[in-house]
């Protein structure tokens, strides 16, 4: 059925305005009507029957549609997603509810138009919850000016819609806000090559660039040979004193190292120092070459 239902009928026609003529001019079916044609579509499985039922019912759908126009959307994509709603209603519908398949319809056509909204209004989607969904398509109404909510005005409305306080607030902030292109022109058929302040300008973390990172991991590679070689030319005592004072995360006294090597403390500030001369003379030498 469904497949059948998107085939192209005599209503595309050229403009908008000559569809939605054309879309009018087709009759609406009286309840007994309404309740054969749907009856057949469930027995007998009648395409004709459910292109009819749709075909009559287009009316509604772009009603609803036009409620709709002020989310900036084009109102041939709202008709679309609702005429989807639509087939998806017929192809349900059961007309031994009681009911006109106008009011079972409704909430299926606003539920694809919803969905189109909230995927279309911003690059990134703001709504995901329930709670948000109600939000999203109430709350622009419950505002009585364009200024933020007060405390007072935040709980009527999270009274009204039945959500937290919390969530009116962070849902006005969302909507508050504006898309923004990560990077390049803020527009497009800009003829100036200068950049606005876009995120990429200030998110990127030159920490993290490889060649940043390859550059410091071979200087420190570089340094740290350097240093090594320069330490084997000390004795062992003068050497073990270096890396007691400076290259230990827990560095030993004068004091602590005159006790352990039998020697005054001045004395180990005088290894330590020409040692320190050794080191930083060798260093120069080599970094020289």
């Amino acid at each position: 059925m469904t497949h059948a239902l998107a085939l192209p009928t005599r209503l595309s026609a050229g403009s908008l305005d000559a569809y939605i003529a054309s879309v009018s001019s087709v009759p609406a079916l009286t309840a007994e009507q309404e309740r054969d044609l749907a009856t057949r579509l469930r027995d007998d499985n009648d395409i004709e029957a459910a292109r009819t039922l749709v075909l009559s019912h287009m009316r509604y759908v772009i009603h609803i549609a036009r409620s709709y126009s002020g989310y900036g959307l084009a109102l041939p994509d709202l008709i679309q997603e609702g005429s989807i709603g639509l087939m998806k209603a017929v192809k349900r519908f059961d007309p031994e509810m009681g009911v006109r398949l106008v009011s079972y319809a409704v909430h299926w056509i606003k539920s694809e138009i919803h969905e189109f909204v909230i995927k279309n209004w911003r690059i990134v989607k703001i709504a995901t919850t329930k709670a948000q969904r109600k939000l999203f398509f109430n709350l622009r109404k419950h505002k009585k000016n364009l200024s933020w909510l007060n405390e007072s005005e935040a709980d009527a409305i999270a009274n009204d819609l039945g959500v937290d306080k919390s969530a009116v607030y962070e849902m006005e902030k969302r909507l508050s806000n504006f898309d923004m292109a990560f990077d390049g022109h803020q527009d497009d058929n800009t003829e100036s090559d200068e950049l606005v302040h876009t995120p990429a300008t200030f998110v990127a973390d030159e920490e993290l660039n490889p060649a940043s990172l390859v550059e410091t991991h071979d200087q420190t590679t570089h340094n740290s040979s350097q240093l090594q070689t320069a330490l084997s030319n000390l004795d062992e005592r003068s050497r073990e004193i270096i890396a007691e004072r400076w290259l230990s995360q827990e560095k030993s006294t004068l004091h602590e190292l005159a006790d352990k090597f039998h020697v005054s403390a001045e004395r180990i500030r005088q290894l330590e120092k020409n040692a320190m001369n050794k080191v930083k003379k060798e260093l120069g030498f080599r970094l020289c070459y």
